[in-house]
């Protein structure tokens, strides 16, 4: 492990975390780090193993309001390896940046906000309300097993959260110039449009679904779904595969799969979006089967304490005013609004997230630091 004595709390954490290399669904030891810490500033703490995920909800406090935190251990492969500057699970500072695999999505966010809270608690240690976590390896992954198993469980004890702040790098060009105060939804069709095989010099006796499908797919790629609003973009509607024929040139297929994906706002349903796509497949006379997967609905907080605390901390903290943006895809945040949560993303900048070389700026996760010690005394601070 890297050598810890020459840096502060937040990057000490920090490189802890981020030297375990917890591709996801893995957490190699990130969450029993993170529970031994808050064990010891009077958390209790809940293990959730929902098949080879784990997952952790930890809550100090039995009043209302609760303020929660979520975020996730697991973090995407490294790639290639050898085109690091510095090996990616081995945290490097070099030159005012901390070079690492989860730097900023999100080990980060998670060590800065674990010691915002040994800070608070020591300032306040009878704080109103209660302070919670919800700490998932499953975000990167297939999202199963992971943060919506946790609030299914919290949903059918009737625990619910009044405010959450979702640790995924918001940021863009400086830290906290950006927030996410909601999401667009996202829709995705799997869509197998049906045909007759044959020989391509004998039309009569074949049914080509390419042919079929193909202006059914230009109508929807020309469709304006809605016009979006004060928060969102208009929906949008991507293909994003097809895949059809046997590879020779003389064989008409006898089916095409399509999938496409819409992102859509508030302005519409999941429901209205199915029945529109399925009613221009049918207007063009396409024979076909189609598979829906719900990606996640979108959410918004459009004001509110919470979007108001985390705008002024960051504005102390770093003299920025913050922009609330949907734009992006999704997180797990799609899960916890539907509770009734006011739901934010904030966190370091997301330049680097996926990538070769991911890091974020060591003043960045100490301002974050910060930024989320101010939201906890605006919003939790026992009242006088």
């Amino acid at each position: 492990m890297p050598e810890h004595a020459t840096v502060t709390p937040t990057i000490a954490l920090a490189q802890d975390l981020m030297g375990r290399a917890s591709v996801t669904p893995e957490d190699k030891g990130c969450q029993e780090l993170m529970i031994g810490r808050l064990e010891a500033i009077g958390f209790t703490v809940e293990r959730m193993r929902f098949g080879a995920v784990d997952n952790f909800w930890a809550r100090r406090g039995t009043e209302k309001p609760v303020l929660a935190f979520a975020g996730h251990t697991d973090v995407v492969p490294s790639g290639p390896v050898d085109q690091w500057h510095t090996p990616p699970f081995e945290p490097t500072i070099k030159d005012g940046f901390l070079y690492g695999r989860g730097a900023a999505d999100m080990k980060g966010s998670l060590a800065s906000w674990v010691v915002a809270l040994e800070q608070f608690i020591a300032l306040h240690p009878n704080h109103r309300g209660s302070l919670a976590l919800l700490i998932t390896s499953d975000e990167e992954g297939p999202f199963v097993d992971g943060t919506t198993r946790v609030i299914d469980t919290l949903e059918a004890r009737g625990e619910k959260m009044d405010w959450c702040i979702v640790g995924e790098p918001s940021s863009t060009n400086t830290l906290g110039d950006v927030i996410k105060n909601g999401r667009r939804g996202s829709l995705t069709a799997n869509i197998t449009a049906k045909g007759i095989q044959g020989h391509v010099a004998y039309p009569h006796l074949v049914d080509n679904p390419i042919h079929k499908v193909a202006p059914a797919l230009a109508k929807l790629a020309a469709t304006t779904w809605d016009q979006g609003n004060e928060f969102f973009p208009p929906t949008s509607f991507q293909i994003a595969n097809i895949n059809g024929g046997t590879g020779a040139s003389n064989v008409v297929p006898g089916h095409v799969d399509v999938m496409c994906n819409f992102r859509y706002s508030t302005e519409l349903t999941a429901d209205d979006l199915t029945a529109k796509l399925e009613a221009i497949l049918d207007s063009h006379k396409v024979d076909y089967d189609i598979l829906w997967t719900y990606n996640g609905l979108p959410f918004l907080t459009a004001s509110g304490a919470l979007v108001d605390a985390c705008r002024d901390a960051i504005k102390d903290t770093t003299g920025t005013n913050t922009e609330l943006s949907t734009a992006g895809g999704t997180s797990d945040g799609r899960f916890i609004a539907p509770t009734g949560a006011q739901v934010v993303e904030l966190g370091p900048c997301n330049g680097t997230i996926h990538k070769l070389n991911e890091c974020v700026k060591v003043s960045d996760l100490e301002q974050l630091t910060d930024v989320y010690l101010g939201v906890l005394t605006r919003l939790m601070a026992q009242e006088s």
